[in-house]
């Protein structure tokens, strides 16, 4: 049953019928979902191959790769990769992987894709900026791998581009035109995250199908609109400190040089500006990154985890209620980066508190995961493992932070391999679960066909395996005190000793990239050569499953569904099937 809904009128866009408006420069956010995805699995495997080539040189140092100084002709002389080429491969795969994939996928892919349909929308209230915000991210990565290829090569200051050397041109090899690249690049894709969270919210609050009220709404739609609002706040700051910071480089200016500083025998020209400050800048932003990234792959493991269940999910207004304090607590701990900048003690108190206060909601969200899946008739697919396996990694992720959150123990711990382990379990493996997840979930949704589901296990199970493989030991490593971002560690005796356990996680690493070949030709075979898909082949309850698959360009045909139930009512009793599709006004038939 549906009826018309005018509120949608003024966001209706003709069908559009040539290639170029269709596939390329198209208004439609299935499409845009689509070339997010696409452009966050191009970055995801350039990343790992970055990843990669530095797990690699840490193990075998000395390794002479001709096609390497090729690639690298100024890093990498006689095809033996330098220290100052190691620290531009890792400042250039965090920041890959922090804003091409973790923020890219599961927000602007998945989100752009899903969101409009899951609320009974023709698609998001302003399609043309919607358009724009992916082409200015495109440009975006397009100005960061450039990066590579200008006189001095990529820059070495680390994805965090702490000033003054981010700030000096003349402070080290990449610290020229490559670091102006990297500012300019993430200047622009912070302002095209600005615009899409502008949209996300917009469409959330108000295009929803007659019904859906704010309580109705799936909680992949609840942690889509919170990251968008996460984002809008978070982003902004980013852009004003980057702009900030290309004027120290180009304009002379001293927002973050302080005066004195000598580089190479030389006092630099600048007088008054505080590097602190720029930390300050940077980590109001990127503590709420976490959750950017974090916070859809939660609505994803929510939503698969019911279905697959088949049990509504535990607590759901408590589900609400803590996505929407990790949304505003992630905005109060961002000093917990900080503990060794000299803050105050009290300050770090402060921060200390926060940060544990911040494990509450996280813990609930847990604890109802866990109590979703107690007793449940447990459908053991693809995407439900990927779902359970989120929750392991978060909570093995959340744990070790719990320590890095206290201030005494940070002193230990601060620029180790336990902090490398924490932020890539929490931030990297737990969201890059959500995005598999949301990937096997709703691919029948998006290509009218099934993934091969024993290529899927076989994916899982090599990745869950390899994860724990490579960055398990990592917790040791800093437990021994060993320091991140060195590019060589047997020349420094109580390191060499680590050579072994390195082998050992590149060796894993190496392996649990493999596997994701696996994930690659399983995505593009089931594309064309899949099994054609139900309608809604999961039998779930959300208004997705009521359309096509693939959907129309309107979703809903020029109507929108009526919302008479909340999004996870499943094993009613006394209803005809174990699940109630939001869209149906029948109440569930009492048991005779």
């Amino acid at each position: 049953m549906a009826e018309l809904a005018p509120a949608h009128a003024a966001h209706a866009h003709a069908a559009p019928t040539g290639f170029i408006r269709k596939y390329i420069f198209s208004l439609d956010h299935k499409v845009i979902g689509l070339q997010y995805y696409f452009l966050a699995l191009v970055a995801v495997f350039v990343g790992m191959a970055l990843s990669l080539l530095m797990r690699w040189h840490l193990v075998w140092p000395q390794s002479h790769m001709g096609w390497l100084e090729k690639l690298f002709p100024a890093g990498a002389a006689g095809g033996v990769m330098t220290p100052e080429l190691y620290l531009s491969l890792m400042t250039m795969h965090g920041t890959i992987m922090v804003f091409f994939v973790l923020t890219t996928a599961p927000q602007s892919g998945f989100g752009n894709y899903i969101l409009p349909i899951q609320i009974g929308a023709e698609d998001m209230a302003f399609p043309t900026l919607n358009m724009l915000s992916f082409w200015v991210t495109f440009v975006g990565f397009v100005v960061l791998i450039a990066a590579f290829f200008v006189t001095g090569g990529a820059p070495l200051s680390g994805w965090t581009a702490y000033p003054p050397m981010s700030a000096l041109p003349e402070a080290g090899p990449g610290e020229g035109a490559g670091q102006t690249l990297w500012i300019v690049s993430l200047a622009l894709f912070s302002a095209a995250s600005l615009l899409g969270a502008l949209n996300f919210i917009t469409t959330t609050l108000d295009l929803r199908a007659r019904g859906l009220s704010l309580m109705r709404m799936p909680l992949t739609c609840w942690t889509w609109f919170v990251t968008a609002i996460l984002g809008l706040l978070a982003f902004a700051v980013l852009l004003a400190a980057g702009v900030l910071l290309l004027m120290d480089r180009i304009a002379g200016t001293s927002f973050f040089v302080p005066a004195g500083l000598v580089v190479s025998d030389r006092v630099i020209n600048h007088s008054g500006g505080s590097p602190l400050l720029w930390q300050h800048l940077f980590w109001f932003f990127g503590h709420p990154e976490v959750y950017i990234a974090i916070l859809p792959g939660m609505g994803v493991v929510s939503q698969v985890i019911s279905t697959f269940s088949r049990k509504p999910i535990f607590g759901y207004r408590a589900m609400v209620f803590a996505i929407l304090a990790i949304g505003a607590l992630g905005f109060g701990v961002w000093g917990h980066h900080m503990f060794i900048s000299g803050m105050s003690p009290y300050s770090a108190m402060a921060f200390s508190v926060l940060t544990m206060s911040i494990g509450v909601p996280s813990a609930i969200k847990t604890f109802n995961w866990i109590g979703t899946l107690w007793g449940g008739k447990i459908r053991f697919t693809t995407p439900m493992m990927f779902a359970i396996g989120f929750v392991s990694v978060f909570v093995t992720g959340g744990l070790s932070g719990m320590f890095l959150g206290q201030p005494p123990v940070d002193l230990f711990f601060h620029d180790t391999y336990f902090v490398v382990a924490h932020f890539h379990m929490i931030m990297g493996v737990a969201s890059i679960f959500g995005i598999f997840a949301a990937t096997y979930y709703w691919f029948p949704k998006m290509f009218g066909r099934m993934m091969n589901d024993p290529l899927g296990k076989l994916h899982f199970w090599i990745t869950f395996i390899g994860v724990y493989a490579v960055f398990g030991p990592m917790h040791y490593l800093g437990l021994i005190g060993h320091p991140r971002r060195y590019a060589e560690i047997t020349g420094v005796n109580y390191l060499a000793q680590s050579h072994p356990l390195h082998l050992f996680m590149t060796i894993a690493a190496l392996i649990t990239v493999g596997a994701q070949l696996i994930f690659l030709f399983n995505l593009f075979w089931s594309m064309f050569k899949g099994k054609k898909a139900e309608m809604n082949p999961w039998e779930a309850t959300t208004l997705e499953w009521t359309v096509p698959s693939p959907p129309p360009h309107d979703n809903f045909a020029g109507a929108h569904p009526v919302v008479y139930r909340g999004p996870y009512e499943y094993s009613v009793p006394g209803a005809p099937k174990d699940y109630i599709m939001q869209n149906d006004p029948e109440p569930a038939k009492a048991a005779h």
